[in-house]
């Protein structure tokens, strides 16, 4: 299955030594490297008669890829441990593993090694490596009273995508593939922090919990305009025909993995962000000046 896995697969430069020994070998031409890690579980995070195993490995890369990006950097390498039952057909583990590399490319990266063993159910986990380019992160903690809050890439459509699945309404296949595959803004995050962003996260939870850990960490509270999220029409035709809110799903629907960023109000916003909302004295999330009811986004214990 491993050879399977990397046979025939190209490894940027930034890989000394690739899969087949102990461990691999990268460079750390920035004398840093920035590192993130996340699991998907079948049944929890994905369901394989609404995604395919390709979608599954997408999705497990993409995620990854979004929190580094989300620190300014961008991703070199990506180590990847698959579990799955020995019944499991041959067939399934080479989708998946074609997922992986198909989103892998997306960076010029490399899977540079992993482990794979058995188990109940379907289990993905990954670790991403990233290079700052010689620049500092950006953290969560850097907000300041006075920034603008903006955002690049899609809010609520995951969840949209989700309720409509749930749901089984025809119709309404872009959110269905943006909940089975998330599109990332990748290049925004650099590019943000090229411009002077001095805060940012991916929005992986929901853009209320999300900035809420931002507002905890930076000592600040957040006020959004709920006029510069409105939903665009895909998601209010969802809503309409689910009996739902299209701005709950904006709020709070996560596995989007937009990116949330604050920057200096005297700062032009680089292209493909966008001003939301304002960043306040105080402590948590405002939504047109007033706390909102309702939890904010996904829980990960229920």
């Amino acid at each position: 299955m491993i050879d399977r896995a990397v046979a025939g697969r190209d490894q940027p430069a930034t890989t000394l030594l690739g899969p087949g020994d102990d461990a691999a070998v990268v460079r750390a031409p920035d004398g840093a490297v920035v590192a993130s890690t996340d699991m998907l579980v079948q049944g929890r995070h994905f369901r394989l008669d609404w995604s395919s195993p390709e979608q599954v490995g997408r999705k497990a890369v993409a995620q990854n890829g979004a929190d580094i990006v989300a620190m300014g950097a961008w991703p070199t390498s990506f180590l990847v441990a698959i579990g799955c039952p020995p019944t499991t057909p041959v067939a399934v583990t080479d989708a998946l593993t074609a997922g992986i590399w198909a989103e892998v490319a997306e960076f010029d990266a490399g899977v540079i090694g992993g482990d794979m063993v058995q188990a109940e159910q379907l289990v993905v986990s990954i670790t991403v490596l990233g290079d700052l380019g010689g620049h500092a992160p950006v953290l969560r903690s850097g907000a300041r009273p006075g920034d603008q809050v903006a955002v690049a890439g899609r809010l609520g459509w995951s969840a949209a995508g989700l309720a409509v699945l749930l749901a089984e309404l025809d119709g309404f296949a872009e959110l269905i593939a943006a909940h089975k595959v998330p599109r990332p803004p990748y290049r925004s995050g650099p590019i943000a922090a090229r411009a002077g962003a001095t805060g940012m996260t991916d929005v992986s939870d929901g853009l209320v919990a999300d900035l809420g850990h931002m507002c905890t960490a930076s000592g600040v509270a957040v006020d959004l305009d709920s006029a510069l999220l409105e939903p665009g029409p895909e998601l209010a035709a969802a809503a309409e025909a689910l009996g739902a809110d299209a701005l709950d799903w904006v709020l709070t629907g996560g596995e989007d993995h937009a990116l949330v960023a604050t920057f200096p109000a005297d700062v032009p916003l680089p292209e493909g962000w966008r001003r939301i909302g304002s960043v306040l004295a105080g402590e948590g999330v405002l939504v047109d000046g007033r706390s909102r009811a309702g939890g904010g986004g996904w829980q990960s214990f229920d």
